[in-house]
């Protein structure tokens, strides 16, 4: 199988991404530590070789071990014994594979024994792995406590945990969910006691649905102050597997991603160390750990869009019917043609707000360090409330089409995609989740609609529009016209001053701005790389009848027909004599 990186050009391309310059230049505070370190870069260019050189072995990886070993994990799956989690064998080869190249803890400090990695190279290596094997790029990915641990533990917390990661191979989890607090994290009820004679922290609880949550390091959000119902009473702990003090009572069962164990868990006085404030846990430190997630589920998305795409190419290519093979049936072309584009787009979008995530975690960083001067500041202000907005539109467009399309390649398989003959049924089942765990689809349209009514959606598309070559006018102007009817249709929910029609609509909405927005992504790649023009004309023409028709149903819409959705009308329910 070729190696994943290399047989993925649009990797390279959006490493050279023009901003990439600012993020590589503040994460290595101008390569200063290359006189400290001698593996880091002393230019940007050198940096820039060193991410491509990692992500080729990652790709490597991928294709030599994680993808083979893919199906034999999905059938054998974890287990418990003793009280541990065990990995399917597969599972452990992959882990061992990629701890034994040094890619745990890709974006830590060097001080910490990290790579000192931006997110955007990360990011590519998570896509990489979720194409291999989905289910283990949750196990892989989970690193991303590591940062949380960074940005919000003391330094002592850091010099005892975060070196564990590359140097031991130390798993992570985020242990968040409780039988009863699904979504609803502010309702979480398990218990941190602080107990005056040691000085400990001490949980006792029920954690469910968390992925990986027998790993080496947990974050777990629990209440510290008694007498309390909401979020303000939560504050985050990390909990050292060493200390032996959490039953794992059970594994799920589930549909896909079933090398990811995921457990039910028991805290019985388990030791734990409090992550920053106190009452800060949900508000701050979750929030920003669920951001990291979202950025890592539209990576794993695309990853999985792009295997089922794979997967229907070669089909196609291969089955023959009716004295042809099946890819020259317009039926068929043009469902794998569309798959192709979507993926492009949404690769797009990933790595957009990949590098608007990216500017502001650098500027984060520079300022533990020194005060940012006030354009700085701005800046990483700016960069912010890109991230804050373009984090969930990524996730609920990326999740949503990596169904889509994981769907329409087992169509194109016919009755053998059904058939566990094929990876197809594996990675169907797989794509599932994703638009379900860390924030489900629903969720997303909540937090991304305030990118549609504060117009940083809207602003954000005038800045891509200006920035459109004048040869390329046309599929400018059908943007443009996009654009006009989203600002007026937006503008039309608004101006009715009824909450819930507009929470009614967000999703619509929501999408809508998604997709000007990635046909401006595709137009503007197209400028830098003519291999970009196929996707953006057919996505643009595409999406184009996708917003009218959302446009229409919402332009119709009648607010007195909300009332015919709420509840389903008992008599309904009844048999009819």
């Amino acid at each position: 199988m070729d190696n994943f990186f290399k047989d993925t050009p649009d990797f390279k391309f959006h490493l050279e991404h023009p901003i990439m310059k600012k993020i590589v230049a503040l994460k290595e505070r101008n390569f200063s530590e290359s006189e400290k370190y001698d593996y880091a870069p002393i230019n940007h260019e050198d940096a820039i070789d060193t991410y491509e050189k990692i992500l080729e072995i990652v790709g490597e990886i991928c294709a030599d071990t994680i993808s083979k070993n893919a199906e034999g994990v999905d059938v054998e799956g974890p287990h418990i014994e003793n009280n541990k989690v065990v990995y399917a064998k597969g599972t452990t080869a992959d882990y061992k594979a990629l701890y034994e190249a040094g890619l745990i803890g890709m974006s830590l400090p060097r001080k910490y024994e990290g790579l000192n990695f931006p997110l955007l190279p990360y990011v590519m290596a998570a896509e990489m792995v979720a194409r291999a094997d989905a289910g283990f790029a949750n196990i892989w990915g989970l690193q991303d406590c590591a940062e949380t641990i960074y940005e919000f533990g003391s330094e002592e917390q850091r010099e005892k945990y975060l070196p564990r990661f590359n140097r031991d191979g130390a798993t992570a989890a985020m242990v968040l969910t409780e039988p009863d607090a699904g979504s609803d994290l502010q309702s979480v009820k398990l218990k941190a006691t602080f107990n005056e004679e040691d000085k400990k922290w001490y949980l006792n609880g029920v954690k469910r649905f968390i992925t990986n949550g027998d790993a080496d390091i947990s974050l777990v959000l629990a209440r510290s102050e008694e007498g309390t119902t909401d979020a303000r009473g939560l504050s985050m702990f990390i909990y050292d597997r060493n200390d032996h003090a959490v039953q794992v009572r059970h594994l799920e069962k589930k549909l896909g991603i079933k090398g990811s164990p995921t457990c039910e868990l028991v805290f019985k006085n388990a030791p734990a160390e409090l992550v920053g404030k106190e009452r800060f846990g949900l508000i701050k430190y979750v929030m920003a750990l669920m951001n990291s997630a979202r950025l890592g589920v539209g990576a794993q998305s695309v990853g999985i869009a792009d295997a089922a795409y794979r997967e229907a190419l070669k089909y196609a290519e291969e089955r023959a019917q009716f004295g042809k093979v099946i890819i020259n049936f317009p039926a068929v072309y043009e469902m794998i043609t569309n798959m192709k584009v979507r993926i492009d787009a949404l690769r797009s979008l990933l790595y957009e707000t990949t590098r608007f995530v990216d500017v502001t975690k650098v500027y984060e960083d520079v300022m533990q360090e020194r005060p940012l001067e006030k354009e700085e500041r701005m800046e990483m202000k700016g960069y912010a409330k890109l991230a804050n907005v373009f984090t969930p539109l990524l996730k609920l467009m990326a999740s949503e089409a990596c169904n889509v399309i994981a769907y329409d390649s087992l169509q194109i398989h016919g009755g053998t995609g059904f058939m566990k003959d094929f990876p197809i049924e594996r990675i169907y089942r797989d794509a599932r989740i994703t638009s379900i765990y860390e924030g489900t689809t629903q969720l997303q349209a909540v937090a991304a609609i305030k990118g549609v009514t504060t117009g940083v959606f809207l602003e954000q598309i005038k800045n891509y529009e200006a920035k459109v070559f004048e040869e390329n006018v046309t599929l400018k102007t059908k943007l443009q016209e996009m654009t006009v009817s989203f600002e007026e249709i937006t503008q039309q929910v608004i101006d009715t001053h009824h909450t819930e029609l507009l929470d009614f609509h967000s999703r619509r909405l929501v999408e809508m701005a998604g997709n000007i927005i990635m046909g401006y992504l595709l137009l503007l790649n197209s400028q830098r790389d003519e291999k970009f023009n196929k996707s953006a004309k057919l996505f643009i023409n595409l999406v184009s009848s996708e917003n009218k028709e959302k446009f229409d149903y919402i332009n119709n819409f009648n607010i007195e027909n909300l009332d015919l959705y709420k509840l389903v009308p008992t008599e309904l329910l009844e048999p009819q004599v």
